[in-house]
């Protein structure tokens, strides 16, 4: 059977709970002829973050190149190693202060604005726009969502300002706030309330587009159809993790996302899980083509007990004695956590190769060691081969101290962005890192 020619545009309808919902598709060869024909996908930029540092002996390669040995704190990246470069020896170059100063420079290339003054240190924001919505600007406008912003690992609280509590920042005291209710991630992204999820004996979106799965599955080639099966699959197992998580509430007719085990621990690896799963359906379907993800906040109090922990990190990382284990094993759990993410990208099937593919996502933190706040030995990773315009699968290291920036700027322009140059002040830079540049 031929197949007919649908649009790139068209969703799958249909009534839940009383209301309208609307599902997205996948990329399919059947989306018009300049797709079926071998049209690039679009390119994607992200940013994963997460609080607090690494530790240098642990993460830094002995050797450059693609043949290097990965320390102990890089080897859960084993398995998306050749989607993934390892950038060392670089170094902020704006105002010094703790946390502060590397959030906003990593972040936005220019040093944080101070807003005030709190207990023994600062309160500041972000003087300039963040990454993502630098991306924003020049690849966001042609989906659904101009940008998509999720956290992981719950906010514990801080009175230093934005700078410590988001990401994503349009400017000062102007922030794009993460969502850490994966339920309220997939009514966004799907029209779907969690109340309206209980009505109906828990009918699922599948479920109210039925009729409209079935017309596309009959018109579409033996190819898509196999897409179209995974694409499903995904959103079906979304859904079941959602009601799992929706039956442990106390009160099911006002569910929310379950955030602790029966101990009173954060389920950080379920959230996470969770939220990378989503990430990456939005992408698929087209949904958006810039994220962000705040897996911990800069100087995040999150208590990784699947380290042995039993304060927050960031107090951790003041108190404990050298060589730290426990933060060496903490940043082990991030990597893994990040770990999924990008497999769950690599993993998700699309024209011509897989969604990491076509992404550049910059994975960073606010400062190189939580003891000693330091700006220099920045720790950064460029994922992703941003449609063939990434290198990926080596370690570059800058043996001057080279602007951070410069990594920023190269990730910026392998995802479509025609920036002359990026940051302000000692941020500020025109060049990039040609070593990446494919």
């Amino acid at each position: 059977m031929s197949s007919r020619l649908i649009s790139r545009r068209t969703l799958l309808r249909g009534m839940l709970g009383g209301s309208a919902v609307a599902l997205a598709l996948p990329w399919l060869e059947s989306m018009g002829v300049s797709v079926a024909r071998g049209a690039p996908v679009p390119r994607r930029f992200g940013v994963w973050f997460w609080g607090n540092g690494v530790r240098r002996e642990h993460w830094i390669p002995a050797t450059t190149g693609t043949d290097y040995v990965m320390p102990e704190e890089l080897r859960p990246l084993m398995g998306v190693r050749s989607h993934v470069s390892v950038l060392t020896g670089l170094e902020i170059k704006t105002a010094t202060h703790p946390h502060h100063s590397g959030m906003a420079g990593i972040l936005s290339g220019a040093p944080h604005q101070q807003v005030g003054v709190t207990r023994d240190t600062i309160v500041s924001t972000f003087a300039q726009p963040s990454l993502d919505q630098v991306a924003a600007q020049h690849i966001g406008g042609e989906t659904p969502f101009r940008s998509l912003e999720v956290g992981v690992c719950k906010f514990r609280g801080t009175d230093e300002g934005t700078t410590f509590q988001h990401l994503s920042h349009n400017g000062p005291n102007n922030v794009n706030a993460s969502e850490y209710s994966a339920e309220r991630v997939f009514q966004r992204l799907f029209g779907v309330t969690p109340s309206q999820q209980i009505l109906k004996a828990r009918q699922s979106v599948l479920d109210a587009v039925g009729t409209d799965i079935q017309s596309v599955q009959r018109t579409v080639s033996a190819s898509d159809r196999i897409r179209l099966d995974q694409h499903l699959t995904s959103i079906r197992e979304i859904e079941k993790r959602l009601a799992r998580e929706v039956n442990r509430c106390a009160a099911p007719l006002a569910p929310t996302d379950v955030d602790e085990d029966g101990m009173g621990r954060e389920r950080i690896e379920d959230k996470n899980r969770l939220m990378s799963d989503l990430i990456a359906l939005a992408l698929a379907c087209d949904l958006t083509r810039v994220f962000s993800v705040l897996f911990s906040s800069a100087g995040s109090g999150v208590v990784v007990w699947q380290a042995g922990a039993t304060d927050g990190l960031h107090l951790t990382c003041h108190t404990e004695a050298a060589p730290q284990p426990i933060v060496h094993r903490a940043t082990v759990f991030n990597m893994q956590q990040l770990a999924y993410f990008l497999g769950k990208l690599r993993d998700t099937p699309e024209q011509g190769g897989n969604l990491l593919d076509s992404c550049s996502i910059v994975c960073t933190t606010e400062l190189s060691e939580g003891n000693t706040h330091t700006n220099d030995e920045f720790p950064i990773l460029l994922a992703g081969r941003a449609g063939g315009r990434l290198k990926s699968g080596r370690h570059v290291r800058s043996t001057t101290k080279a602007n951070t920036s410069l990594a920023l700027l190269t990730a910026l322009r392998a995802a479509g962005c025609n920036l002359p140059e990026f940051g302000t002040a000692g941020g500020r830079v025109t060049s990039t890192l040609s070593e990446l540049e494919a």
